[in-house]
């Protein structure tokens, strides 16, 4: 049912570590604790959302759910035949960001963004977050983003964002993402080549499975099978979790490090290439041979560095999306103009394709799918997670 977790070989990392004692925090849309696969998996967090009915504990779109699933999911539903997340025995510490933002002028969405996304990471921090999970983004970064960042990386906390779903499009350089000292997700196939959507350029650090994904979700079944690189970046978040649980006194640049050391390596035979990063995340074998995790206050990628570097305000990463970047410090390329085939197509949507796959419930996957849509010609910040049409027939009986 969950192809990613035999390809990974989930129940031979699970004999070492389930990621217990680890808290992640999902900033999105909301976790609905009462989910039969969450139940006893989500603590309390914060409401950033005033305009919409709840809590952080109400998930007004279904993704937070769905990524908080992917991490710490127990598959206890339908009897046991559940969905579980790589990481079952993390906690999730839920964050409800805006909704949308319907009717506002992108940069007006972007702005919103900028402002109550730093806040989100602060708290992440203050509650104990080892993990900060971000399966949204913006087309425009802030001073405050990056700050917020940095102050997560100086608290001993690593935060992962999804690359986005327009790599078949514009491409367009997305934030958090692309701020520096963000470990930034593409998304893979089962085959392990980068998804057509999935975006590309320097500001890719790893890949992980992020195609025909089964989660928990709302309504029906209670089960979803989506693909993007929210889906994606929700495995790498839960492959830090595995990797820290088992190793609590490492310090965020050593379990960071370690995943690095232990990628499955672009096939190109290149460090890194700017479609899969460093390459796909393998928790199983930074688990079984981790190697030396080396200095515990140097962090391990360069972009942090870079930018400190090259700008005294600690400026985005560069925006160049095409080719390789084993060195950050190339020139930039231009991003290239929209074409109108960007999957971008909602506010604040999630890092996924397609329309959700409600087992029995396929209208209101369309509806969502509908709804961002016509929200705006241009996004402002959205889930990362296309939603496939075909309905998920459930698990094997």
């Amino acid at each position: 049912m969950q192809w990613h977790l035999d390809a990974m070989k989930a129940d031979e990392m699970w004999q070492t570590s389930t990621g217990k004692g680890v808290v992640v925090a999902v900033i999105d849309t909301g976790v609905d604790p009462a989910n039969p696969d969450l139940v006893g998996q989500v603590l309390k967090g914060r409401n950033l959302e005033s305009d919409v009915a709840g809590d952080e504990h109400t998930d007004y779109d279904g993704h937070g759910t769905s990524m908080a699933g992917l991490i710490a999911g127990t598959g206890r539903s339908n009897g046991g035949n559940g969905a579980f997340g790589l990481a079952p025995g993390a906690k999730i510490l839920p964050i409800r960001m805006p909704e949308s933002g319907v009717g506002a002028t992108q940069a007006e969405g972007e702005a919103k963004f900028n402002r109550i996304a730093p806040v989100a990471i602060r708290y992440a921090v203050e509650r104990g977050a080892k993990v900060i999970n971000i399966s949204l983004g913006v087309q425009a970064g802030s001073q405050a983003l990056t700050d917020a960042v940095k102050y997560a990386l100086d608290n001993g906390s690593l935060v992962f964002a999804a690359a986005g779903n327009s790599g078949d499009g514009a491409n367009l350089l997305e934030y958090p993402v692309g701020t520096p000292g963000v470990v930034g997700v593409g998304a893979i196939g089962h085959d392990a080549k980068k998804t057509d959507e999935s975006q590309y350029g320097p500001q890719i650090d790893f890949t992980a499975p992020g195609i025909d994904m089964v989660h928990p979700c709302k309504g029906g079944t209670q089960l979803c099978k989506t693909s993007g690189t929210s889906d994606a970046t929700a495995i790498a978040s839960a492959s830090a979790a595995l990797i820290w649980a088992e190793h609590p006194d490492w310090t965020n640049n050593q379990v960071l490090r370690v995943m690095l050391n232990t990628v499955g390596k672009p096939k190109s035979g290149a460090k890194r290439d700017d479609y899969v990063g460093y390459g796909a995340v393998r928790p199983r074998i930074a688990l079984k041979t981790p190697g030396d995790p080396g200095p515990p206050d140097v962090y391990p990628l360069p972009d942090l560095a870079a930018a400190e570097r090259n700008s005294p305000s600690a400026s985005p990463k560069p925006s160049k999306t095409t080719g390789d970047s084993e060195n950050p410090d190339k020139p930039a390329a231009a991003a290239p103009v929209s074409d109108g085939k960007s999957s971008n197509t909602g506010l604040w949507t999630g890092l996924g394709i397609g329309a959700l796959a409600l087992i029995g419930a396929v209208t209101a996957g369309l509806a969502i799918r509908s709804r961002r849509r016509k929200s705006a010609a241009a996004p402002l910040a959205y889930p990362y997670q296309q939603r496939t049409q075909s309905s998920y027939e459930g698990p094997p009986r």
